[in-house]
């Protein structure tokens, strides 16, 4: 039968003086035994200043009251032992048990316990600690610091206490112990006499001084020094008069006064573009952007956005795509948009490197915080500035169109034989929300939008940032936009690896079928994929390697292609190095195994090694295999030189 847990008995009230006078009487012992019932994880010389700390606050709770009338069962003694302790002994010992425990629990549950730490004793320029005992008293004291806290406090109740294992599990109860049995079994494996608790080795009260570390704490008054120093500087620099930017809703205080940098937050001087610019420029890409929006004459919204952008507080949400700069603008930056979508003011601005977007709620309300986008957009042309995201919410998504966009659809890449569905915009050229591709559990539809100039449709997609990622087809040295029935096929069954690239700085996503194998045991033929993204910065460009198997189910119910191989800022299948080798381990529908490996047109032979070898004249490449087997692939290029699997 499982024991019942600990009740500690009721305890009588307790006179604050007779506690005190207990406490005078019997201190040597109490700071011992707190001294003995403390974490060994401390120091001694902390320990030392911790039973004294102990022992000096056990007073705190006592209650002023008479003294407690009738009488008590007496507890049960070990031999030899004295009358049992006086209501006021026994209090202040329990107190110093209690706060003892309390030091060995979490960093957590000791702030809930006792909030504050122990002001007095202080001992500085000094270290105290007791006098050395001998052999016997260390192992003693190894041994007690290896068991946990209840069990140390049971050994040290029984030896220097005297008291019997039931008035030691009261004790414990009452002190907290969730499991004073466990404790007193614990305990009961140190063979150590109880008279060692007796020696000067564990007296806190009779001890010996030595100087700290005399080197390190001039380096601690001269690092200290130094601090307080800075402090009065900067104290005094922020003390001085000056009007400063002042409170401007969710940005941070203002840390510099510089003209350029206050010209570059002034509203009035903001870039506007008319809205037949781009008729006429000379450059199709942001740059021609006219300003739109509904509130372009808001100057208090464009002085926030401005001003957070160049501070932002505590309460903005900020992100940037990767290797992004996230400062204030270099001078006045274009005025793309300012206006209101759905719940939320947008004000979009670009400065020739970076596309911001700034969010507020419709009524201004600081404690709701803001949001700030950055997105890098250098060097963008008319293929990548058809759109940007203007508006981002519950899993929705709305874009703002580029002027010489005439058209917008939306088509879902999974279904390619459903015929695209147009998107509404309003005059000033935002749509209507649509779903944003991967961020739902699965991959059952991803919605593309097409954006038509009255010559191509260029195909975009959300990958999670402000520029929306153009998707291509064709071979690296002459990418065109998707069309066609056959890339729209592919395409399904590649859609669903793009979440692979989100949040990457993608600017655009090109994929094409380098090769087409036919498959042993007639099984048909098989699709080599090469699919690269590449970045707004121009490093880390992510390439995957597919093999996507004949199918007999319907287009758009196809399993997305098998990833065979990838790399990271690799020039593979790129327009440097257009060539591309991939293997995979692959089982016939007779339960045969085969390594199959494709390269691209520039390669004329493949070889594989390893725990499969072969070798064929082609860049097609079958070889039978096992379960389980692996293989080191590699081929010969057109001009002799040796080309490596992608990896």
């Amino acid at each position: 039968m499982r024991p019942l847990p600990e009740v500690p008995s009721a305890a009588a009230p307790v006179d604050a003086e007779q506690a005190g006078t207990s406490l005078v009487e019997h201190y040597p012992r109490l700071v011992r035994l707190g001294y003995l019932a403390l974490p060994p994880t401390l120091s001694r010389s902390r320990r030392v200043l911790a039973a004294h700390a102990l022992a000096q606050r056990s007073l705190q709770s006592a209650r002023r009251a008479g003294p407690a009338g009738g009488s008590g069962v007496p507890l049960p003694r070990r031999p030899g032992r004295a009358e049992a302790a006086a209501p006021g002994y026994a209090y202040v010992r329990r107190q110093v048990l209690r706060g003892a425990l309390a030091a060995g629990m979490p960093l957590r549950l000791r702030l809930w316990r006792s909030p504050l730490p122990p002001v007095l004793p202080l001992v500085w320029g000094l270290r105290l600690f007791p006098h050395s005992g001998g052999a016997d008293e260390l192992a003693l004291e190894q041994r007690l610091s290896a068991l946990r806290g209840p069990a140390r406090a049971a050994f040290v109740l029984r030896g220097l206490e005297s008291l019997a294992d039931d008035e030691v599990r009261r004790e414990l109860a009452a002190a907290g112990v969730a499991d004073p049995r466990a404790a007193l079994r614990e305990a009961d494996g140190v063979p150590a006499p109880y008279t060692l608790l007796s020696s000067p080795e564990f007296d806190p009260c009779s001890l010996q001084a030595r100087p700290p570390d005399l080197p390190r704490r001039r380096r601690y008054a001269r690092a200290a020094l130094a601090a307080i120093a800075a402090l009065v500087v900067c104290g005094t620099l922020l003390g001085l008069p000056g009007g400063g930017w002042g409170h401007e809703g969710p940005a941070a205080p203002p840390y510099a006064r510089n003209p350029a940098a206050e010209e570059a937050l002034d509203p009035g001087a903001l870039r506007v573009v008319t809205a037949s610019f781009w008729r006429r420029s000379p450059r199709t890409d942001f740059t021609a952007w006219p300003t739109r929006g509904d509130r372009t004459e808001d100057t208090r919204l464009l002085r926030r956005a401005l001003t957070v952008w160049a501070r932002p507080g505590g309460g903005v949400r900020t992100s940037a795509t990767p290797r992004t700069p996230t400062g204030p603008p270099m001078g006045a930056p274009q005025l793309l948009y300012a206006g209101e979508v759905g719940a939320s003011a947008v004000v979009l601005f670009y400065d020739g490197l970076r596309v911001v977007r700034y969010a507020e709620p419709r009524n201004a309300d600081p404690s709701e915080g803001a949001a700030l986008d950055f997105a890098r957009v250098d060097g963008a042309d008319a293929t990548s500035s058809g759109a940007l995201v203007v508006n981002r919410a519950g899993g929705r998504v709305r874009y703002l169109t580029a002027p010489w966009v005439r058209e917008v659809s939306v088509r879902d890449l999974l279904a390619p034989d459903r015929a695209p569905r147009p998107l509404h915009r309003s005059p000033d050229g935002v749509t209507d929300a649509l779903t944003s591709p991967g961020t739902t559990g699965g991959c059952r539809s991803w919605e593309a939008v097409g954006l038509s100039d009255g010559r191509a449709v260029r195909l975009v997609t959300d990958l999670g940032e402000l520029a929306p990622a153009r998707l291509t087809s064709g071979p690296p040295s002459k990418p065109h936009d998707v069309a066609g029935r056959a890339e729209f096929e592919s395409w399904a069954r590649t859609a669903c690896l793009l979440p692979a690239v989100r949040s990457h700085g993608v600017r655009s996503v090109n994929s094409w079928t380098y090769a087409t194998q036919p498959l042993p045991e007639g099984s048909g033929s098989a699709q080599w994929l090469c699919t690269r993204a590449e970045t707004w910065r121009g490093t880390g460009s992510r390439v995957l390697a597919q093999f996507q198997a004949p199918s007999a189910r319907p287009p758009g119910s196809r399993p997305q292609g098998a990833v065979a191989a990838r790399s990271e800022d690799s020039p593979a299948c790129g327009p440097r190095m257009p060539q591309v080798l991939a293997g995979v381990l692959w089982k016939s529908h007779g339960g045969r195994w085969y390594v199959l490996a494709a390269g691209s047109e520039q390669f004329t032979s493949l070889t594989t090694s390893g725990g499969v070898a072969g070798s064929t004249r082609g860049r097609l490449l079958t070889v039978p295999a096992g379960a389980g087997d692996r293989a080191d692939l590699d081929g010969r290029l057109a001009d002799g030189s040796r080309g490596r699997a992608l990896r």
